[in-house]
């Protein structure tokens, strides 16, 4: 063998020879001396060697079989000292007191997050009264004041339609959604709502209806003929209620949705009555529950310029 494969080898045993020292001592540098040694076998020593025939392949297979033999030594040494400093960090001595940091920790924590959850609430609420929500006794229904046929049936029905009829009364039916069918059920005689223009080019608040009926069955359930026909409902245990309403006067001034929408958006960002109007949050909603407060607001629009 040349000397420079003689010289590598030499090497080779010499950092396993560290290593075993470095085992016997408990040094904490075992993990990177081991890695430079397999290293230096790896990428410089056995691929120069073997491609010059000077080093056979099952000297650095020896090679590497001693220092795995070495690691595995070293592991049980390696856990025991881990296990030792961590024993050492959990003394007596101090373990009461990082428990008490801990718990100390955890409430600054708790402390924090509830903060944060009352902040978070009060810019919620801002510019609304305390307590519990003011309950409901003013509506939005919605109609559709232009022509749209539905099963033959012309579904048109605007505010003018309404005043033109005797007494400008009419009962409002053909609703199928259940919370709006709920929200006619809650309403009662006297109670004021707006009559909505929608599903049309501008739509928005064109005036205001009074509740002259309370809720009772909704006859257009049962007609096979009727637009708002629905097979699944017996008369034996109706499912859609209606209401009788009367024309009371029109809005000084169009209120169109895009006006009432900047209002919303200005509300939920900087506190006011319209803040979670229904018309934004349950826009879907045929028939909308509004509070006295958001009525109100709603109403005094129409006296102001438009935005």
């Amino acid at each position: 063998m040349s000397s420079i494969g003689g010289s590598y080898i030499y090497r080779a045993l010499q950092g396993c020879a560290c290593t075993l020292y470095c085992a016997q001592h408990g040094g904490r540098e075992l993990p990177s001396i081991m890695a430079s040694w397999i290293n230096f076998l790896y990428l410089r020593g056995r691929k120069k060697l073997l491609e010059q025939g000077r080093l056979q392949r099952s000297c650095v297979s020896a090679a590497l079989v001693h220092l795995a033999t070495v690691q595995q030594r070293l592991e049980p040494k390696r856990k025991s000292a881990r296990v030792s400093e961590e024993e050492r960090r959990r003394s007596p001595e101090d373990g009461g007191q990082q428990t008490d940091r801990s718990h100390k920790a955890d409430a600054a924590d708790a402390a924090a997050a509830a903060t944060k959850k009352s902040a978070a609430a009060a810019k919620k609420s801002s510019g609304s009264t305390k307590g519990p929500r003011e309950p409901y006794t003013c509506w939005l229904m919605k109609s559709e004041p232009e022509s749209r046929f539905e099963n033959g049936v012309d579904m048109k029905f605007g505010i003018e339609d309404l005043a033109a009829l005797p007494n400008r009364m009419s009962c409002w039916d053909g609703v199928r959604n259940y919370q709006a069918r709920n929200f006619m059920r809650a309403m009662k005689t006297g109670q004021m709502a707006f009559f909505y223009h929608s599903n049309c080019k501008v739509p928005g608040i064109a005036g205001l209806v009074k509740i002259v009926k309370e809720a009772y069955t909704d006859h257009t359930q049962f007609d096979p003929k009727d637009a708002h026909y629905d097979h699944s409902s017996k008369k034996s245990s109706p499912k859609w209620d209606m209401v009788d309403v009367q024309f009371e006067r029109r809005t000084k001034r169009f209120l169109p949705l895009a006006e009432l929408k900047e209002w919303h958006l200005k509300h939920a960002s900087e506190g006011g009555p319209l803040r979670s109007v229904a018309l934004f949050t349950s826009a879907r909603l045929s028939v909308q529950p509004l509070t006295k407060e958001e009525f109100d607001f709603v109403l005094s629009l129409e006296d102001e310029e438009p935005v």
